[in-house]
């Protein structure tokens, strides 16, 4: 019976994981199917420029709760890394691959935020200060979360956080997930985020 726990654990963060926020958001605030319009992406960027600054907001901040919240529950009741680790990867496929939106997700930067920061207060500090940094300097979203989330397993195994190779894992999707932005800014087509987005 006890065996039976972890796998419970892991199948509701997925589940949880699969409420992507910003398809809710979206139809809560008037707004158009972000899987639709924009980007066609349902993550906070998207958002951004579909809506504003406050939809974008309650987007960012109910995909990363998806990641953060069941690690911090289970680990108040003696999960082991490991277990914490897999319930972060499981809610971060729930957002790339939802069970209630035909498996059409997010690229999961939030939710991989939400995790990590679970795990990691300084892991979380050291990968969004490299995303800010990079954000910073070119005002590209997409660049900043992949420059910051291909350091994150590096950082996580210095500061000894999570499970290595599993963040590791989430970082290599994470990526894949970019790879038409990828394509866009080796072309020199990838957008900014001018100041005015949102405003």
């Amino acid at each position: 019976m006890l065996g039976l726990l972890p796998l419970a654990a892991v199948i509701i963060a997925y589940l949880l994981g699969s409420v992507c926020m910003a398809i809710p958001v979206c139809a809560l605030c008037g707004l158009p199917d972000p899987r639709l319009q924009g980007s066609h992406n349902p993550g906070a960027t998207n958002v951004l420029r579909l809506g504003g600054k406050g939809a974008a907001l309650l987007t960012l901040l109910g995909d990363a709760l998806k990641g953060f919240l069941p690690i911090v529950v289970m680990r108040h009741v003696g999960a082991s890394t490991l277990l914490q680790t897999c319930l972060g990867l499981a809610a971060f496929l729930g957002h790339l691959y939802p069970l209630y939106f035909r498996f059409r997700g997010g690229k999961g930067v939030a939710t991989a935020f939400g995790l990590i920061f679970a795990l990691s207060p300084w892991l979380g500090l050291a990968t969004a200060a490299t995303w800010l940094l990079v954000f910073v300097l070119r005002r590209i979203s997409s660049l900043a979360a992949l420059l910051a989330f291909a350091l994150m397993p590096v950082y996580a195994y210095f500061l000894h956080a999570g499970t290595p190779p599993l963040l590791a894992l989430i970082s290599l999707l994470l990526i894949l997930r970019h790879r038409r932005n990828i394509l866009a800014l080796w072309r020199g087509e990838e957008k900014r985020l001018q100041s005015s987005d949102g405003a």
